[in-house]
């Protein structure tokens, strides 16, 4: 009887496996699924979700067909003033370039994200002068979560041959991630930051449950790689987090005496 009962078990275990490998269903992502017999390679070739298809720049730089545009070169009608969200962003458009004006605040989109894709030119005036945090300073708040210089700031600052403490560099995620490279050319050229930013994630009772994200390539070179911030990115103190949702783009206008920086060709692909 023993002996009966033993190979019905084993029938019935075998069974059961060869089931699971037919009509099991394993999660792979949060998304896609491995559906039937995982021992052929139908159940893991996937056909949906479609990537939309988007028609990219004719060179390096110029801006997706999906893209938003922040600046053309043109105006300044995508930002309003750090300040006071009435009133107009007052920096300088000249000749397709934005430069910064020192007298009236840094400048913030009118239109807010959460996940996104960031590109933005920069450049250091060649006259430059000035060293560590007081050579051509300026930051992009990647999340600017209130009126004024709080977020999350990536570091924009000239390091060429200007040294600087190491997680306020150009690159830094300010105060909390040092650049994997400094990758800074020469005062008086272009540079480039590509960014791909996911936001923090809040409960309903505004506790966190998924930490900031970034990647940051300058000039084509890797500086931040997925990295996880601690928080809100602060000149003095701890980071934090508190609770916020889809937050605008700041552009920074620092205090320190040195010639205003300038920015052109900037656009952005929301990525949710």
């Amino acid at each position: 009887m023993n002996r009966k009962i033993l190979l019905t078990t084993a029938c019935f275990l075998s069974l059961t496996i060869v089931n699971a490998q037919v009509d099991s269903t394993t999660e792979m992502t949060a998304t896609l699924r491995y559906v039937g017999d995982t021992t052929k390679p139908q159940a893991t070739e996937f056909y949906k979700p479609v990537p939309p298809v988007v028609t990219p720049g004719k060179k390096y730089g110029d801006a997706p067909a999906d893209a938003i545009i922040l600046f053309d070169g043109k105006n300044l009608d995508a930002w309003h003033s750090d300040k006071d969200s009435t009133k107009p962003a007052e920096w300088i458009v000249k000749d397709g370039v934005l430069t910064v004006n020192k007298k009236t605040g840094g400048i913030i989109t009118k239109q807010r994200f959460e996940d996104y894709q960031l590109h933005i030119e920069w450049r250091i005036p060649e006259n430059i002068t000035g060293s560590g945090q007081a050579r051509g300073n300026s930051g992009i708040f990647l999340a600017n979560t209130s009126l004024g210089d709080e977020g999350y700031e990536l570091q924009v600052l000239d390091c060429y041959n200007n040294k600087t403490y190491v997680n306020g560099q150009t690159g830094a995620i300010y105060k909390q991630g040092i650049p994997l490279a400094n990758a800074c050319i020469k005062p008086g050229e272009w540079q480039t930051y590509d960014v791909a930013w996911t936001a923090p994630r809040f409960d309903a009772a505004g506790n966190l449950t998924d930490s900031a994200r970034v990647t940051v390539f300058h000039n084509g070179v890797l500086l931040q790689n997925n990295f996880a911030l601690k928080g809100i990115t602060r000149y003095i103190g701890i980071p934090y987090y508190k609770a916020h949702g889809e937050s605008p783009i700041k552009l920074q206008s620092h205090g320190d005496p040195s010639e205003p920086i300038s920015f052109r060709n900037i656009w952005i692909r929301p990525l949710n």
